[in-house]
């Protein structure tokens, strides 16, 4: 069973051009089916049926998996028996007849415009590091860049000339976002001040660099977030994709239309977008209670 996992990840990697990150997404959800199967002494994947499916939903439920992983394991499921049979390893599909649970969205925390004003300030533009850090700051509000492709930035990605970064997203897929004066501000004193001193003499063609010179890592820009957030006293909850998520909140509170946020932030499907949609209501239902004289 092990050995089919190889083989559909190998398609996902080669076949569908899917990221690193989400091929170690979809091999930690289906080990865990796995396991949960030859616990039960099953041995071989054609013996399943879609009560051991529906069982291993349950079972995760009752070990107090939140619904949203729930629901992503089993649609890593779904495509892992989609794919065996469309390959003619399996006959039937068990996990076809499986609805994937109803799910309310989680609404995700966004800063306000005071929150970002008060984060982007705090890095001290006077030393090389606090050059760097306001032009990733002020890259990921500008664009609502994801972490993971923020550090994998090029140099050759970025035309500060007409205001415009490319970016390569989920799947490969490439996108074009717009960057803002202030980001692109930032980022030119980055290239011209900053960068060619951590570089040392080095040479690298990403955008973002360590302290060494080298590619800065996912793990660094997200301690750097929450650093700064921290001296900023920045109560909310940060999590990776806050800024992304101000950014997409802040444009639609502006009149942008939906279609044009959820290009810039690379959605394949729209519905995905539309949480912002939700966001916005949620503040209008808090002003209307909070100033109406009725509520």
């Amino acid at each position: 069973m092990r050995e089919l996992i190889d083989v559909f990840l190998n398609y996902l990697s080669v076949e569908r051009g899917l990221s690193h990150n989400t091929i170690v997404s979809y091999r930690g959800d289906l080990n865990y089916y796995i396991d949960f199967l030859k616990a039960r002494a099953m041995d071989a994947l054609s013996k399943t049926t879609k009560n051991d499916i529906t069982n291993f939903m349950f079972y995760q439920k009752d070990k107090g998996l939140a619904a949203n992983s729930i629901a992503r394991r089993l649609a890593a499921i779904k495509a892992f028996y989609r794919f065996l049979v469309r390959e003619r390893i399996l006959k039937a599909n068990p996990a076809s007849l499986i609805d994937s649970p109803k799910l309310w969205k989680k609404i995700p925390e966004v800063l306000s415009l005071n929150e970002v004003d008060a984060l982007l300030g705090q890095p001290n533009i006077r030393n090389k590091q606090g050059v760097r850090d306001k032009a990733i700051l002020e890259t990921f509000y500008a664009t609502g860049m994801r972490v993971s492709e923020a550090v994998n930035l090029k140099l050759d990605n970025v035309n500060l000339d007409i205001g415009f970064l490319r970016c390569i997203g989920k799947g490969n897929k490439e996108r074009v976002i717009p960057v803002g004066k202030k980001a692109a501000a930032s980022l030119k004193r980055y290239l011209e001040v900053s960068r060619p001193q951590l570089l040392k003499k080095k040479e690298s063609e990403f955008l973002f660099l360590s302290r060494f010179g080298k590619k800065i890592s996912r793990q660094s820009l997200w301690k750097l977030i929450k650093k700064y957030a921290k001296t900023a006293r920045i109560k909310k909850p940060m999590r990776p994709h806050i800024l992304r998520h101000s950014f997409a909140t802040h444009l639609l509170e502006r009149g942008a239309d939906l279609r044009s946020v959820q290009e810039m932030l690379g959605h394949s499907d729209i519905s995905t977008t539309q949480i912002y949609t939700h966001i916005n209501k949620e503040r209008l239902k808090t002003i209307h209670r909070m100033f109406h004289p009725r509520p």
